[in-house]
């Protein structure tokens, strides 16, 4: 009977010896699934961020591709309709006289740069944007209607839809063909510049073309960022403060921002002290642009709709 019973207990034991095994794997394997450690949940969800940013970045530059193919293609028929309405009009002895002018002014603008970070293993990739100032000047001369841009050092920037929309308001503005002249548009840098905002320059590029068809000159204190379209209604762009203080920087007393960007939106960053522990809130804050670019970085800022009201304040 002892031998019995011990062996029954010995069988016991080992039964929930067993049991308890199997329970500590269950557990184990639920502790897996459902809790894992915060690294690699957060691992998982970057993939995932990762894998739809790439794909996002793909669609968008097949998108690219896309509108550029369609732009050259416009720009090619603009072209072939300003040579042959210069043929026609040659014909016909109707050929305006060439106009011959220029006219200069210093434009804000937003370079992204990239800088690279060695981190052992891996290397990371830091954008940053900041302003600068590039040169835009316009020469008219007897010519055929045609519309030229040259940039100076070389940008990865496409002005000539800009400049074509320059030169048809300009023209609606102050009533004169350039069928019978060439336009030539020059952009220049104090250094390489990979890419800006070309449409964003589209105003002031407007704004010289009138005032080079109007013998105007326009004051040198004075800046403008903004789109064109061609009923010359100015329309919003990016980076203000960069551009704001671009401006600054280079001695100007005003600046001139679309109506549009009447709104800025801002991050007020707190810090809070909990011990050891320093707990960062950033919550965003609607503004008026002007008076918080005014108050934050020294500039006289003014808001325009129309081509006209530019000429307002950029004209001596």
């Amino acid at each position: 009977m002892v031998n019995t019973r011990i062996y029954i207990v010995r069988s016991m034991g080992n039964r929930a010896i067993i049991l308890l095994l199997i329970s500590s794997l269950a557990l184990n394997a639920c502790l897996l699934v459902y809790f894992q450690p915060p690294g690699d949940s957060g691992v998982i969800k970057m993939k995932q961020e990762l894998r739809w940013l790439q794909e996002r970045n793909d669609a968008l530059e097949e998108q690219i591709q896309l509108n550029n193919q369609s732009l050259n293609s416009c720009n090619a028929q603009i072209d072939f309709y300003r040579k042959r309405i210069y043929e026609l009009e040659s014909e016909a002895g109707t050929c305006p006289t060439g106009i011959q002018g220029n006219a200069t002014m210093q434009a804000p603008a937003v370079i992204q740069k990239i800088r690279v970070v060695d981190e052992g293993a891996f290397l990371r990739r830091i954008a940053t944007e900041e302003g600068t100032m590039i040169e835009i000047s316009v020469e008219l001369i007897p010519g055929k209607g045609r519309v030229l841009v040259q940039t100076e050092p070389l940008m990865g920037v496409v002005f000539q839809d800009a400049a074509n929309t320059a030169v048809f308001v300009a023209q609606e503005m102050t009533s004169t063909s350039l069928s019978a002249s060439d336009t030539i548009f020059s952009i220049t840098a104090e250094q390489e510049i990979p890419g800006i905002d070309g449409p964003s320059a589209g105003a002031l590029m407007t704004l010289i073309m009138i005032a080079a068809l109007e013998n105007e000159t326009p004051d040198t204190g004075v800046t403008v960022t903004g789109t064109i379209d061609e009923s010359g209604n100015i329309g919003s762009i990016g980076g203000l403060m960069e551009k704001a203080q671009a401006a600054k920087d280079s001695g100007k007393d005003l600046l001139l921002i679309p109506g549009e960007n009447d709104l800025l939106v801002i991050g007020n960053i707190k810090e809070q002290r909990v011990g050891d522990v320093v707990i960062i809130r950033e919550s965003p804050e609607i503004v008026d642009t002007e008076s918080y670019i005014e108050e934050k970085i020294g500039i006289d800022v003014e808001y325009v709709s129309t081509i006209e009201d530019v000429m307002e304040y950029a004209f001596i």
